[in-house]
């Protein structure tokens, strides 16, 4: 059964950076498209970034188009989110999920992560 545990969280001023990390258990990493979404106190889980099997294509919510950087190194089954000039409505748990498609849609992950809280004071 594959596993997905997610760390790097933590407590940050605005305008500071945070890289959250997720590692990937079994051996066949290098096929999944992952995701990163967050969700917030009171609000539904939104998408956050998606990166394809091989790292050749990207892509962002609006709201962290030009902040948040994803990443992965297959080599170590894990896929990174670099988040900078982050800001107070960014704080929000933070979830990994293996997708089976390239996708933005939740529907389209079928394995997540625990979280990783990420809060950021203003």
């Amino acid at each position: 059964q594959v596993q997905l545990v997610e760390s790097g969280g933590g407590l940050v001023q605005a305008g500071g950076s945070l890289r959250l990390s997720c590692t990937v258990s079994g051996r066949t990493f290098s096929i999944y498209n992952m995701g990163w979404f967050r969700q917030a106190p009171g609000m539904e889980r939104e998408f956050v970034a998606v990166i394809n099997w091989n790292g050749q294509s990207t892509d962002y919510a609006d709201t962290v188009k030009g902040r948040f950087t994803i990443s992965r190194l297959n080599a170590k089954n894990t896929v990174y989110l670099q988040m900078n000039s982050l800001k107070p409505e960014d704080t929000a748990v933070y979830y990994c999920a293996k997708g089976g498609s390239y996708s933005k849609s939740l529907n389209a992950y079928d394995t997540w992560g625990q979280g990783t809280q990420v809060t950021v004071s203003s």
